[in-house]
């Protein structure tokens, strides 16, 4: 199982998580109840209720280089492109835009 903590704007707002079923994002009930709770994507609306998905969920995938960038990842980090995950928990600590994930090191719940 990987897992990672999902923030928006610095803010803890989640925690996305890869098992054998496949995937799950869950906000965090201090988040969603911040007066400046806003939903990370469009598709993710703000609820209590896990969103479960067999695949990536697209925002997440959106969030993962492509490229040449992607070829960086395999040669140096030796990560298979089909290990989405594993791309979304390396790459994405620092991305472009207001949302961020960064790996939980298989310790979910801690934040």
């Amino acid at each position: 199982m990987k897992s990672g903590k999902v923030f928006y704007k610095e803010t803890f707002a989640g925690i996305i998580t890869e098992e054998d079923e496949g995937y799950s994002f869950t906000y965090d009930t201090d988040y969603l109840n911040s007066e400046y709770a806003e939903q990370i994507s469009l598709t993710l609306p703000l609820q209590k209720e896990t969103f479960k998905s067999k695949t990536m969920f697209p925002f997440f995938d959106g969030l993962i280089p492509e490229g040449w960038l992607l070829e960086i990842a395999e040669t140096n980090w030796k990560i298979n492109p089909r290990d989405r995950m594993s791309l979304l928990l390396t790459f994405c600590k620092d991305c472009i835009g207001a949302v961020s994930v960064v790996a939980f090191d298989n310790e979910i719940g801690k934040k």
